[in-house]
């Protein structure tokens, strides 16, 4: 089992909502998801389905892609 500290990050949601200035809760306000939801995804404990990837881009108006850690 994985730790927190050993826990692939898949996802930057949490990065592009500090930078583009809004919140967890906004987000989950936005999708009508309960707060925790978009908190997992945040953490990367969870993660969205790529349909609600998408919807998170479009609120935001970003390419999908930003939300994702780039595969090096």
């Amino acid at each position: 089992m994985e730790t927190k500290t050993e826990r692939q990050k898949l996802n930057r949601i949490k990065v592009v909502l500090a930078e583009t200035g809004h919140t967890g809760k906004w987000l989950a306000e936005q999708l009508g998801k309960y707060y925790v939801i978009v908190s997992k995804w945040c953490t990367n404990t969870s993660q969205p389905d790529l349909y609600t990837l998408q919807k998170i881009a479009d609120i935001l108006r970003i390419d999908n892609r930003i939300l994702l850690v780039p595969n090096n």
